[in-house]
């Protein structure tokens, strides 16, 4: 259930990101002369900007259950799964997806320690910067949303293949060990046959008289 869970926010962050991209796409063009320069620098500014806010809350997401969900799909899987298989492709895209985790983890380690010091700096200037700063980790989170938008989707079908699977097998050996324990506990049918006697003792001979 918890793997279900896990699968479940990883499926939606990456269906977010590309929405999120895709939002974006439709509208750039409007703010761009034929050329693709921008002709409306603040409209497309605030596209992006609320495109790399909207993509950096699902990488968020990625960040809370994707590296548990790496961790054991890696571990369930089999060294054929890789060659062959319905995630064999699945799997091999997985190869990059360590980097883009641990590199989108670092900024938000380094979002956090700004915050610490905005707090700890002179009073109200996390109210003036804050919301600066934010824009400017969003927009360096916008190659790792990218790359989870690409890579997540496969990480989200081979989890959701091998949890089919160990399910499958869970359910195989419930049904093995059911079968084992009806047949040790039920007892022969029918009534037992009585216990056979030992035959009877011939008495001794009685002693005849000499004459």
């Amino acid at each position: 259930m918890a793997w279900r869970r896990h699968i479940s926010a990883l499926a939606s962050a990456a269906a977010g990101i590309r929405q999120a991209s895709d939002a974006w796409d439709a509208v750039s063009d409007s703010f761009c002369d034929t050329d693709g320069w921008p002709v409306d620098e603040q409209g497309y500014g605030d596209g992006k900007v609320k495109r790399d806010a909207e993509a950096w809350r699902h990488v968020e997401v990625f960040l809370d259950h994707g590296p548990e969900v790496l961790a054991g799909v890696r571990a369930a899987a089999r060294s054929t799964d890789y060659v062959e298989g319905p995630v064999s492709e699945d799997l091999r895209w997985l190869r990059g997806i360590d980097a883009t985790l641990e590199h989108a983890g670092r900024l938000q380690r380094e979002w956090d320690q700004i915050l610490v010091l905005m707090d700890a700096s002179v009073p109200g200037s996390r109210q003036l910067y804050e919301g600066r700063a934010k824009e400017e980790r969003n927009a360096d989170g916008w190659h790792y949303a990218d790359e989870l938008a690409i890579r997540g989707p496969a990480l989200v079908r081979a989890a959701t293949h091998l949890v089919g699977r160990a399910d499958s097998e869970q359910s195989v050996r419930t049904e093995r060990a059911r079968v084992a324990l009806a047949r040790s506990t039920s007892g022969p049918r029918g009534a037992l046959p009585a216990p056979s006697r030992a035959p009877a003792a011939s008495s001794p001979p009685v002693p005849g008289r000499s004459r």
